[in-house]
């Protein structure tokens, strides 16, 4: 039986910072915003409970940032305890406690943490990662790579325990962003820079999108990527009973793909064996 990689994103669309970068913008869900995105997070809860003869992976790719809120710590608490969950990962800013992981399996559970040098200060973010060695907590650490942050960048990674692995997302709005000297440099602290910092073609190549990795909604419809805009192919509670059948290997069809978690599923990069087990929060085998 295959593996289900599994990507969430519900409702949830407030975050506290408002990085000039992010397409995320800054804003504030209502309460009843919130109470319905929780709602809809429990039932997505349940059914991966029910899915007890499935091996499944989670990433939570939330339009902003959801650890602040109860609901998705409670939710990782509980799904990192189920057997049949070999990963669950959120991704972060870390500016929420992180004590919550001490009622959490941390041999499941990881953070894809980002640092926003605009929005918190270097030692508090620095502060947060090492209460995360302290807990024994796996993790990684990213941040956008723009120029005037070259030097904080470095800064990073040597603050950070060398087996933390630090990536760095590409600034690819501007194709001549970076002369040769600076991907060279960007390239040493993160081995698997230069991967990012291109659209890679994808149109017609087997990726595993839409058959062992694929995104959910808060209603629970299925979708083979976020970033394909497709009908849903799918709903797991509509259709529980035939769910896995609807799952195929098929080809892209998006022309190019330049995000890391669409680009990873693509079968001619080979990132499988590159991430292993960590290819839900950004953790290569080797680092």
């Amino acid at each position: 039986m295959d593996r289900w990689n599994i990507l969430y994103r519900g409702p949830l669309s407030s975050c506290n910072y408002g990085c000039t970068y992010c397409p995320f913008a800054k804003t504030k869900n209502t309460g009843e915003e919130l109470a319905d995105d929780a709602a809809r997070l429990e039932r997505f809860v349940s059914w991966v409970s029910s899915q007890k003869e499935q091996e499944i992976g989670i990433l939570f790719t939330p339009w902003g940032e959801a650890l602040i809120h109860h609901a998705y710590r409670e939710a990782i608490q509980k799904i990192s305890h189920l057997p049949h969950v070999y990963r669950v990962a959120i991704q972060t800013n870390l500016s929420a406690r992180v004590t919550f992981l001490e009622n959490c399996n941390l041999n499941s559970t990881a953070l894809w943490s980002t640092y926003h040098p605009t929005q918190v200060k270097f030692d508090t973010f620095v502060s947060r990662c090492h209460e995360l060695d302290k807990l024994g907590a796996r993790y990684s650490v990213g941040v956008v790579g723009i120029k005037d942050t070259e030097s904080e960048i470095q800064q990073l990674r040597d603050a950070l325990p060398s087996n933390v692995y630090l990536w760095i997302n590409a600034y690819k709005r501007d194709p001549d962003y970076y002369s040769n000297e600076q991907l060279k440099r960007l390239a040493e602290i993160d081995p698997h820079f230069l991967t990012n910092t291109i659209r890679h073609p994808s149109k017609g190549k087997n990726c595993s999108t839409g058959f062992t990795s694929f995104t959910i909604d808060g209603e629970g419809n299925a979708r083979r990527c976020h970033f394909v805009e497709e009908p849903p192919f799918a709903n797991i509670y509509k259709e529980a009973e035939t769910f896995s059948s609807k799952l195929q290997p098929t080809t892209c069809p998006n022309q190019t793909c330049g995000c890391h978690i669409g680009y990873v599923q693509l079968e001619s990069l080979g990132l499988d064996k590159v991430y292993g087990d960590g290819i839900l929060e950004r953790i290569p085998l080797s680092r």
